[in-house]
């Protein structure tokens, strides 16, 4: 199941103090200044904040989803395949990486609304 960027938007968005804009010339989202997702240059990749240290187990369970090239690799970062992701996975996704960049504050007040 491909999710289109507007939809990606829309899920990130509608996190606590996320803002788009440009970086490098691609939407990125950002909470605190901290970037925590952009879209690649080629238009079909995500690039999502994620430990490094937990990514395999992630490439091995859904290898066709996630990936991570030599760029990335000494990163916490992991690429969605947009074009093969499914909204409810992409929308966890988005949330951890959230979590990772966002206040603890934020993230307990998030927490305590949902």
């Amino acid at each position: 199941m491909a999710v289109s960027f507007p939809v990606v938007s829309h899920l990130a968005l509608a996190l606590p103090g996320v803002e788009e804009r440009l970086c490098h010339g691609t939407p990125a989202f950002y909470v605190r200044k901290k970037i925590f997702g952009r879209l690649q240059e080629d238009g079909e990749t995500l690039s999502l904040a994620y430990p490094k240290a937990q990514r395999d187990v992630l490439l091995d369970r859904w290898p066709d989803i996630f990936s991570v090239t030599p760029h990335f690799q000494n990163y916490d970062y992991v690429l969605v395949n947009l074009n093969a992701v499914n909204e409810s996975v992409l929308r966890e996704r988005l949330e951890s990486a959230w979590r990772m960049k966002a206040t603890k504050q934020a993230v307990a007040e998030f927490d305590a609304r949902t």
